[in-house]
């Protein structure tokens, strides 16, 4: 029969940082992994981006209307010049 102690054999990637005690420690051997530092919303950096997605829509818009803008006065110089009715022939 085999007489169970309750200590444990501890793994070739942990070492004993001190003699055993009775207060035993466990330091790792591998390298610390770098994580990200979660901070809080810059103010700075959120209004540029605003302001960048802002103009960009805005130019967007603007290029949308002044299309429009170019068709309707096409239209209306062509009706103008008598190339196009409106009104249906019988």
């Amino acid at each position: 029969m085999v007489k169970r102690t309750g200590h444990r054999k501890v793994s070739s990637t942990f070492a004993a940082a001190s003699p055993p005690s009775s207060s035993f420690e466990l330091k790792m051997v591998g390298g610390r992994v770098a994580h990200p530092v979660l901070k809080g919303p810059s103010v700075v950096k959120e209004l540029i981006i605003g302001s960048v997605l802002g103009l960009a829509a805005g130019g967007l818009w603007k290029m949308h209307h002044w299309n429009e803008q170019r068709k309707t006065r096409a239209f209306y110089d062509l009706l103008e010049k008598g190339e196009i009715s409106v009104v249906v022939q019988e």
